[in-house]
């Protein structure tokens, strides 16, 4: 196993395990476990699911299976499962905000400038008098 990679353990496969469909028809399913971790492993480093390593499957596995399971509403039981099932705040505390910023947005040409608000600008003596 690669260390760059994400795995989920034993023990936390053990926890979610019950959670997952059983009503599959047709083939068996491939391994949760991998499957699961490279789904992860996708997510947390914002990459594509083409980029997914071989090491966890078929790219198309991860997406369908990831695709097929939002919509049913696993992930979302799966995550309020477990957030009632308690634990330390930083493993049960999810922040999804994302913010984007223009590349620009960090200021304009010519760097900053600090400009007086209007308030001080109508209180202030004239620059110049006519």
């Amino acid at each position: 196993m690669n260390r760059n990679h994400f795995w989920l353990t034993q023990e936390q496969f053990r926890r979610i395990e019950a959670h997952l469909p059983t009503d599959t028809r047709g083939k068996e399913r491939v391994d949760d476990r991998r499957v699961i971790s490279g789904i992860v492993h996708v997510l947390k480093s914002g990459g594509r699911w083409a980029d997914a390593p071989p090491e966890y499957g078929p790219r198309k596995t991860l997406y369908n299976r990831y695709v097929r399971w939002a919509v049913r509403g696993v992930w979302s039981d799966l995550f309020h499962a477990l957030a009632r099932a308690g634990g330390p705040p930083e493993q049960v505390l999810i922040d999804s905000s994302a913010v984007k910023a223009h590349r620009s947005a960090s200021g304009g040409k010519g760097g900053s400038t600090i400009s007086p608000s209007v308030a001080r600008a109508a209180v202030a003596r004239p620059k110049f008098t006519p």
